[in-house]
């Protein structure tokens, strides 16, 4: 067992925008594990419909 690792997990969230509707996108976020605890989100992005990558921090979508 690695003493500090770091995991990327891949999950479905939905967006709402107004001019689209609701999105379902991929959400993929980087963690730091210390012996299998985890500790700190490193970054999370998203892909847009479009097939770009964006910053989740830079687009706030909600429901």
């Amino acid at each position: 067992m690695k003493i500090i690792e770091f995991k990327r997990q891949t999950k479905n969230k939905k967006y709402y925008s107004q001019k689209m509707g609701m999105l379902n996108t991929k959400v993929t976020s980087i963690k730091k594990y210390v012996l299998g605890i985890p500790v700190k989100t490193l970054h999370t992005y998203r892909e847009t419909y479009y097939g770009q990558i964006k910053n989740c921090e830079d687009c706030k979508l909600y429901a």
